[in-house]
Parts: C-alpha cells; sequence; structure tokens
C-alpha cells in the first residue's frame, strides 16, 4: 500500500486533532474535535509485527476491520489509517497530531511541541518508562513520516502532577538518590484526573481553582489523587505505575523485604520478580482466575467463588484506605470522582468502596448507584452526603484540547 502524506495548512486550523497512543504492539487513535469533544473518528491497531496485524476503524457507530499488508509495523498502520481518512474526506480537518507520552519527567508540565530536543529528552526519560516511552517515540517518528507537515504535540501524563509538593513526592531514600538520578514520585494518569476534577467542577457550580476532591482512578491500572484547589497535591502511583493500590495484574503497594526474599529464598531471578509484579499479581494473581472485574464479579456472586470474593475485598479495601489517607492533604472536601472502566461501570465495587468511608461522610443511593453506568454520568451519593460523583473520562479529548490550545498560543 502506497504511503500517503497530508499537506500542510496555510493557517492554523483547529478544528480537528488527531490523538495517537501508541505502545509497544499497538496504536490507539481517534480524530476528536478539540472545541466540543465529538469524535469523528477512532480505532486500533493491534498484534502490530505480526502476522495478525490488523487495523480496526470505527465512524458514526460502524466499525470496519482491515488486515495490515507486510511489514505489519506502525508505519504500516498508519499508512492505512491515512488511506482510510482521505476516502473519508476528513484529511483538510486534521491541525495537528496529539501523542499521550506516559513519562515527562520533571521537564514536562504542559503540552510541547515536539522537536529533535524533545525526542531525545523523551528518550532520556524512557529510563523511568521503559514500557512506555520508547513505543510513543515508535509513534511519533512513524507519525512524522506519515504527517510531515503536520505538528507533532506531547502531552504528558505525568504533567498534572508536576504541581504535588516536595514532601509528596521525596522518598524516604537517600536525598542524592533524587537529586542525582531523578528518582521521586512522579504520578501517573494525570490526563484522566484533570479531565474529571474538570467535570466535577463543572457539576458542584465551582470554579476548578475552588475544589478539593478525591480522584480515584480504576481500571486494569489503578490510581487515586488528591486535588487541592484545583491541583494535584499527591497521588498514588509513584516513579513508576507500580506503586499505590493493587490493580488488575500490578501488585501495588508491598514490603520491599519481600523482593529480596523472592530472590534470596525462592530462587526468583530479578526479571522473574518484575513479571510477578507488573502481571502476574493484583486481581489476578490473589483470584488466580482473572484481572477483568467483571469475570471476578460474576464468579463471586454467582458461583461464591472464595479467591475472587477474597481478590474484590482485598482491592476495595486498599482503594478505601487510600482514598481515606488522603484527607491528611486537605482541609475540606468536595467530594470523591469514580472514573475508569471499572469506576464508571462497577456499581458493586463503588458500594464496596464507599461503605469503609463513612468516617468521611461518604454514603450511596443505592438506585442511583444502580442506574450510573455504561457512559453515564452523575451524583450517586445520598442527600446527608458529600459528593460521590461518577464522571466517564476522555484523556482524547483533553490530548485535543491541550494541543489545540498550544498551537494557537504558537501563532499570537
Amino acid at each position: 500500500m502506497t504511503q500517503q502524506k497530508l499537506q500542510s495548512k496555510d493557517s492554523v486550523n483547529t478544528d480537528a486533532i488527531l490523538v495517537i497512543n501508541c505502545g509497544s504492539s499497538s496504536i490507539k487513535f481517534c480524530l476528536i474535535k478539540p472545541a466540543t469533544g465529538e469524535t469523528l473518528l477512532s480505532g486500533l491497531a493491534e498484534c502490530l509485527l505480526s502476522p495478525e496485524a490488523k487495523i480496526t476503524i470505527k465512524r458514526d457507530g460502524e466499525k470496519q476491520s482491515y488486515k495490515l499488508p507486510d511489514a505489519f509495523d506502525h508505519q504500516t498502520a498508519l499508512s492505512v489509517l491515512v488511506e482510510q481518512l482521505q476516502q473519508l474526506n476528513l484529511v483538510k480537518d486534521i491541525s495537528a497530531i496529539g501523542h499521550r507520552v506516559v513519562h515527562g519527567g520533571e521537564h514536562y508540565s504542559q503540552p510541547t511541541l515536539i522537536t529533535t530536543e524533545v525526542e531525545q529528552s523523551i528518550s532520556q526519560l524512557a529510563k523511568l518508562a521503559p514500557l512506555h516511552n520508547p513505543a510513543h517515540l515508535i509513534g511519533i517518528k512513524a507519525c512524522q513520516e506519515a504527517f510531515e507537515n503536520l505538528p507533532q504535540v506531547a502531552v504528558f501524563d505525568t504533567a498534572f502532577h508536576q504541581s504535588i509538593p516536595e514532601k509528596a513526592y521525596i522518598y524516604g531514600l537517600p536525598y542524592s538518590l533524587y537529586k542525582d538520578h531523578a528518582i521521586r514520585r512522579y504520578g501517573f494518569h494525570g490526563t484522566s484526573h484533570y479531565f474529571v476534577a474538570k467535570q466535577a467542577a463543572k457539576q458542584l457550580k465551582k470554579p476548578l481553582a475552588q475544589c478539593n476532591l478525591i480522584s480515584a482512578h480504576l481500571g486494569n491500572g489503578c490510581s487515586v489523587t488528591v486535588i487541592k484547589n484545583g491541583e494535584s497535591v499527591d497521588t498514588s502511583m509513584g516513579m513508576t505505575p507500580g506503586e499505590g493500590v493493587m490493580m488488575g495484574t500490578r501488585c501495588g503497594d508491598i514490603d520491599a523485604g519481600i523482593i529480596f526474599h523472592l530472590v534470596d529464598n525462592l530462587g526468583y531471578s530479578i526479571a522473574d520478580v518484575n513479571k510477578l509484579l507488573n502481571k502476574e499479581s493484583g486481581l489476578l494473581g490473589v483470584s488466580g482466575l482473572s484481572n477483568d472485574c467483571r469475570t471476578l464479579e460474576n464468579a463471586m456472586l454467582e458461583d461464591n467463588h472464595v479467591q475472587a470474593t477474597l481478590a474484590l475485598t482485598v482491592f476495595c479495601y486498599r482503594i478505601a484506605k487510600s482514598i481515606a489517607s488522603y484527607s491528611a492533604s486537605l482541609t475540606q472536601l468536595d467530594g470523591l470522582i469514580f472514573t475508569g472502566g471499572i469506576g464508571e461501570n462497577s456499581s458493586w465495587i463503588r458500594a464496596e468502596i464507599v461503605k469503609q468511608l463513612g468516617l468521611l461522610n461518604f454514603s450511596l443511593d443505592e438506585e442511583k448507584n444502580q442506574a450510573t453506568r455504561f457512559g453515564a454520568s452523575g451524583n450517586i451519593a445520598t442527600k446527608s452526603s458529600r459528593a460521590c460523583l461518577v464522571i466517564a473520562t476522555n484523556e482524547e479529548w483533553v490530548i485535543a484540547e491541550q494541543s489545540a490550545q498550544l498551537l494557537t498560543n504558537l501563532a499570537k
């Protein structure tokens, strides 16, 4: 398939932004209007670098899948995407490519126009995110080839958390490890926490800068963030996404001595430990069944599966404990936010977490809780409770919005 390239614009146009989230063997993409959040097209290229590689494109509620031709790589997938955009007459609307980049370290607290220097920084930060940043660079370089005349913008997952104070990001390690090697808490899911905080402010009818919130992003990866006067002041994930609450396949917080015990006494290699903590633990490890919350809920409720029940109980307790601990960061609290695939859709998980937060004056309206699923948003708290908001996250919209704003500011 012949590679197609987009033409440059005569003036700054922010009609639509193509948002790219590149993984080592996948590309998620979304063509979105930054002003309204309207999605014109979305999809996924998956199983890249293998003969099973395919790309699925969704538009107007309909999906079409295309098997990728030989090469099966990111560039091939983008070539197919460009061709489809041209056939759908959407090329003229694209003003820029917005890239999700997981780790920006201490360098980046704002969306950034990608230059050679920025690429080098992302590469250097790969030591802090070895599974993510190298994949993002693959996507950036592939997009530069496919969309050579369009500006490329990086939006960093860590950026929202750059407001965290030193007392929250410094570990109890020799300070030289921070100064010389940048070992500190960075936090992740920042784009999601920022989006839902803005939406919560609208629901609470207060300026974001006056809102004090605790946001729980619950999916296969989970993080809890405390937001004071509209800014992140602490978050559960740390230098890597492995710290914090228990997740789908990650263990979250554990005694570091366990690692030495596994290596010294049980014969694990460091690679074995890394795989265990990140891919074989969490809901999957405790249940011995699945990392999918839906599967575990069904097993618990329908089959009385003991380990599924234990996994979900531990999961909810760890999250409730994390939420409660963040009361130390606030002098007042406007509400709690649930977001992410689990947070938005599992009424059972929400109820189990909130019933452990009575000391913070949270209680759920059972009927509202059961009704608020599958993209629905709203306050599911009782009248006597602090606000408990379910908000569907939209990280792609944030990336599109921030990319467009950057371009507008640069054009002034």
